[in-house]
């Protein structure tokens, strides 16, 4: 079943019973929605009121809880603490992992998301061949750091010349929409590894000790180029009007139910990204050697 990602950027009390959520707003008729359906819930607004229960309950469902800041960027996430049935068993795996290994996945990783970079240029009109050729020279823990070698040439060319985009985090929109998306995808990739029986927090690279999402913020990677599509086709119907419009985060906040294809199948990204994880899993426990990624 495809989980669904709510947002509420309006006032809003919500509540729950009879394992439902119920939204209530001034003036409009309660609304209701099984919480087992929700897979992502956005707080965007400074009047919502949401009970400590039905906190509890959409966390017991592996909901990933997101607020947001007062400029309607997401900057909390509140994750199940106990997300799968033999989650010590898989911590203690995953804790026990071997460098070799994690140099192994990182190299996977690095692959696909260059590669999917690549297929990404492609789409847009511009010379992929650099960022295919540079794919196969990633080596064990992409020790020659490829990645930032595929990053300067990609975002040279993946936004249209008028922008002379910079790829900044505090930079000149389209940056905002896509840290907006990035945001998104890590905390659904966030969710996931919890469902999975991991720990988000320790990475297969990203070590920063401040970072409580390291493990995420790897395997987000090859999923990263989907943002960037969105982010493309906005920029395509808007030009360099970029401030953030509701169409705009309609369209961002869409990307879990994206297909994408995986394992040779296509599937909504949220479930790919089940899948992704579910494999890192296997990965740690020495049933599986490749982690399975989608192709763009």
């Amino acid at each position: 079943m495809i989980k669904r990602t709510l947002y509420f950027g309006n006032p809003a009390y919500l509540k729950t019973a009879h394992e439902q959520l119920h939204i209530e707003r001034k003036d409009e008729e309660t609304i209701s929605i099984p919480i087992e359906d929700i897979g992502v819930l956005i707080l965007d607004h400074q009047q919502i009121t949401i009970t400590q229960v039905l906190m509890a309950k959409l966390l017991a469902n592996n909901v990933a809880l997101i607020t947001c800041d007062q400029t309607h960027h997401p900057v909390g996430l509140m994750l199940n603490l106990d997300g799968h049935t033999l989650q010590s068993q898989k911590f203690k795996h995953q804790i026990a992992a071997s460098l070799p290994l994690k140099k192994q996945l990182w190299q996977q990783t690095i692959i696909c998301k260059i590669e999917n970079q690549a297929a990404h240029l492609a789409l847009q009109g511009a010379d992929e061949r650099p960022l295919i050729a540079l794919a196969k020279k990633v080596k064990s823990g992409d020790s020659d750091n490829c990645e930032a070698q595929a990053a300067a040439y990609y975002w040279k060319y993946v936004f249209p010349d008028f922008l002379a985009f910079k790829r900044e985090r505090e930079g000149l929109p389209p940056n905002n929409l896509l840290n907006y998306g990035y945001a998104i995808l890590r905390a659904t990739v966030a969710r996931n590894l919890v469902a999975s029986g991991l720990l988000p927090t320790l990475g297969i690279h990203h070590r920063n000790q401040y970072n409580a999402y390291c493990l995420a913020d790897d395997i987000m990677e090859p999923y990263r180029p989907y943002v960037d599509k969105v982010v493309c086709d906005i920029v395509k119907m808007n030009g360099t009007y970029l401030e953030m419009t509701p169409n705009m985060k309609e369209a961002l906040l869409s990307i879990s139910q994206l297909d994408v294809l995986i394992g040779e199948q296509n599937s909504p990204m949220m479930n790919a990204i089940q899948r992704t994880t579910a494999s890192l899993t296997k990965c740690y426990e020495g049933e599986f050697k490749n982690l399975l990624y989608p192709i763009l």
